[in-house]
């Protein structure tokens, strides 16, 4: 397990795989774009989270040193990516009639709860926008010094137009960029400009609003991520990430406000998860599919079910969520639980193939984090009978540092099956001895509705919880 194979990541930066090379040997800097606190995150948000977990246990595995920050949005994130619309966090609070930080803690707090359920490390630190509004007026004030700022009646503005290699994160025709195609122009002086600083409206209107050297308001969206990774990473640090939708407007202009700030580099490699789909199309509120953590788990799947189903699709390839797809999953997890269950108690001898199998997994999950193809390596090893099973429990037990699984705390339950069940279990058996098939799976539906699964084996048919 110690071979030292090299980290390849895709960059989108560089539209390529790249072998990782650390800006301090030893260490890695991360930061991910973290969650805006005025709701729940539903399942799309969490695949994002998940990809940038595994990232981080695949860091650590290698033996890197890793400092991960994922900040929290508690303000400034408007309804319109067009630097237009109303406040999330602000509108939420009246919504519910509420101060503005009781809804960002609320969420904040469920959205780490989430985390933990998923199996996902927490960062080393929290940032919050609302915490760091000196280090984003200082930022803004860079920018005005050096010419890259203007204002209009509604705020201070980023020129793109000034920033030379502005757009190169999403490769924008930026020439060929309609206003209204990407963001209304308003009184921006080309479209791609972005708000640094936001005048409020009407003073005291909103619960959130700061004294500044350019008038009282808020910070936009994007100048909160360069302030806060930048303060806690410095101004040139590893990697990035986020979701593929953050690609075009959100860290295009992190990089420009940042780069324009230094004249620096300011992150080595970006890394996005696509998004999680619903019936061909991405997850939201206008196309449905918008599950949070604790609706799944209402219709009684463990958030692991989720996880896995995650897994077993590479972060970079769109994922469609199906209801049935996570049954699928479901199953396989299961199927592992039962498997390593079996092979805690197993004690016949066999052979020590643990290096062919590490070698195996280590080349996948360093080959841009290929979760796929190291779980098939993961199950021929579950798999192997000839796999003395002390020592496979032993290496499962390290892949699974990066699967997070929770292989080590897999324990066998004590299953007390009702006396219905048992009776519908009687009744299949009767119609299986008929061979009337359809009929005997009529009532092993019926068995899944009560709860309860049959897996038939050749030792008989075996039954667990669903």
């Amino acid at each position: 397990m110690t071979e030292k194979i090299p980290i390849k990541l895709y960059n989108t930066l560089t539209r390529k795989k790249e072998i990782f090379k650390p800006i301090k040997k030893g260490r890695v800097g991360i930061y991910t774009c973290g969650p805006t606190v005025y709701w729940y995150q539903h399942i799309g948000n969490m695949r994002s989270y998940i990809f940038a977990d595994i990232l981080k246990r695949v860091l650590l595995f290698n033996g890197y040193k890793v400092k991960h920050i994922i900040n929290v949005t508690d303000v400034g994130h408007l309804t319109s990516d067009a630097d237009e619309g109303k406040d999330k966090i602000e509108e939420a609070a009246k919504k519910e009639g509420k101060k503005a930080s009781e809804i960002a803690d609320f969420y904040f707090n469920v959205f780490k709860k989430d985390l933990k359920k998923l199996s996902i490390l927490m960062p080393d630190i929290w940032p919050k926008a609302s915490e760091h509004i000196k280090e984003q007026i200082e930022l803004i004030k860079k920018l005005e010094k050096k010419g890259f700022t203007y204002k209009t009646s509604d705020g201070i503005y980023f020129d793109s137009s000034k920033f030379k290699d502005y757009g190169k994160l999403a490769r924008l025709n930026i020439k060929g960029l309609k206003a209204g195609k990407r963001i209304a122009k308003g009184e921006k002086k080309h479209k791609t400009d972005f708000a640094l600083w936001k005048f409020s409206e009407k003073p005291g209107a909103r619960q959130q609003e700061w004294q500044s050297p350019f008038g009282l308001g808020f910070p936009g969206w994007h100048i909160e991520c360069s302030a806060m990774s930048m303060k806690y990473l410095g101004e040139h640090f590893d990697i990035h990430t986020g979701g593929e939708d953050h690609i075009a407007i959100h860290h295009t202009n992190e990089i420009a406000q940042s780069e324009a700030v230094t004249g620096k580099k300011f992150v080595n490699y970006w890394l996005h998860g696509a998004f999680l789909l619903f019936k061909g199309e991405k997850v939201s509120k206008s196309k449905g599919g918008l599950y949070t953590l604790s609706e799944l788990e209402e219709l009684g799947y463990e958030p692991l079910h989720f996880r896995y189903m995650c897994l077993q699709t590479h972060y970079r390839k769109q994922l469609n969520f199906s209801l049935e797809g996570l049954d699928a999953a479901k199953n396989a997890f299961e199927r592992l639980k039962r498997k390593i269950i079996e092979i805690k108690k197993e004690e016949h001898k066999g052979n020590d193939v643990s290096e062919m199998y590490a070698k195996q997994f280590l080349e996948a999950i360093y080959d841009d984090l290929n979760i796929p193809k190291a779980l098939d390596v993961f199950w021929k090893a579950i798999d192997d009978f000839d796999f003395e099973p002390k020592k496979k429990l032993l290496m499962l037990e390290k892949f699974d540092k990066v699967l997070g699984l929770g292989i080590k705390d897999i324990k066998e339950e004590k299953i007390v099956i009702p006396e219905e069940v048992k009776e519908l279990m009687n009744e299949r058996e009767s119609l299986r001895k008929q061979e009337k098939w359809a009929e005997a799976d009529i009532v092993r539906e019926r068995i899944r509705e009560k709860g309860f699964v049959i897996e038939d084996s050749e030792e008989g048919p075996r039954i667990n919880r669903w």
